[in-house]
């Protein structure tokens, strides 16, 4: 019995550590062109440079670990099989799948694939990641019909021939599982530390085998990926125990250096201070100086509150078409 326990704790490392290597290789493709070896999960030139620093890049794959280790218990075991074509539906200038994914062995995960009519041949690809606001009935389909605060996306990536999937994360949409949406929230995140989970780091897994998922489609190239979202807010999802005995937040942001990241802000949003943006700012600008991409980083803070303004949204589509339209 005692060696069944260890070869099964051995399997459950294993699996981990795969977990951890696919991780590093989704992050290493998000937002810029790459080489294969990145894809890989390996640095090379194509990605620092000239001043490739395989120190740093040591560094950030050891602080990658250490976040993971933070976010609980992760299914990292289990076996991703195939998605299910629920629907398929015709809009103007794209195709849109419904499908249901099945990324954590625990329930299934619907979600939404919008393939653009007018797309390269294998096309970039957009991991658009959802809002929280409050909102549990909207999750996915904020891509599809927008917010008041951020007009939808659906038709700009359809225009730029995006290859574009929004899952609903957990208990929100499809996974909502109480009437109130906030009980079914705190109910989830109640039963998960029982369960040795994080909340937050099972929304995360469950991105991380999107992004995948997503970087294996026929119609993709899995070297132009990105991934793109508004605010969440703050809510009990957001809690992880011991987090910031290890993390600030600009030291998260530093795991994707010298990768492209572009982040606006609302200097009158009470989610996001301006100090506080200023600070991951001032930390970020120098590594990306350093590594020669200074270009690749913009930081930007807007006279409004949590709104997503005309000019943020120009902004936005001009490091589209830098990053992921614009074949490297």
């Amino acid at each position: 019995m005692s060696g069944q326990r260890q070869l099964s704790e051995r399997r459950e490392l294993a699996s981990r550590r795969e977990f951890l290597q696919q991780s590093a290789a989704a992050l290493a493709l998000t937002g810029i062109p790459a080489t294969r070896s990145v894809v890989e999960g390996a640095w090379t030139e194509a990605t620092f440079g000239a001043t490739q620093d395989a120190a740093f890049s040591a560094k950030q794959d050891e602080r990658r670990k250490e976040l993971w280790s933070l976010l609980g218990d992760l299914p990292t075991g289990h076996v991703p099989g195939p998605a299910k074509l629920v629907k398929t539906e015709k809009h103007d200038g794209y195709t849109l799948e419904r499908l249901v994914l099945d990324l954590n062995g625990i329930e299934p995960v619907p979600a939404i694939l919008l393939i653009p009519d007018k797309r390269q041949a294998r096309a970039p690809g957009l991991l658009y990641i959802h809002w929280h606001a409050g909102m549990y009935d909207l999750g996915k389909e904020q891509l599809l019909k927008g917010v008041p605060a951020q007009p939808a996306y659906a038709p700009v990536c359809a225009e730029k021939g995006i290859v574009t999937l929004a899952i609903d994360s957990w208990c929100f949409g499809e996974r909502k599982s109480e009437a109130n949406g906030h009980t079914g929230e705190e109910d989830a995140f109640k039963e998960m530390l029982w369960k040795g989970r994080v909340l937050y780091g099972m929304m995360m897994f469950d991105e991380f085998r999107a992004f995948d998922y997503l970087a294996h489609r026929p119609e993709v190239d899995p070297q132009r990926l990105g991934a793109f979202g508004m605010s969440k807010e703050h809510g009990i999802y957001y809690y992880v125990p011991s987090l910031l005995k290890h993390f600030q937040t600009a030291e998260i942001n530093e795991l994707i250096v010298p990768r492209a990241h572009l982040s606006v802000n609302g200097r009158r949003d009470p989610l996001t201070p301006p100090p506080g943006v200023e600070r991951i700012r001032d930390y970020l600008m120098p590594l990306y100086r350093k590594y020669g991409k200074e270009a690749d980083c913009r930081i930007e803070l807007y006279d409004c509150a949590h709104v997503e303004l005309p000019e943020m949204r120009k902004l936005i589509l001009e490091w589209m078409d830098r990053y992921l339209v614009k074949e490297g």
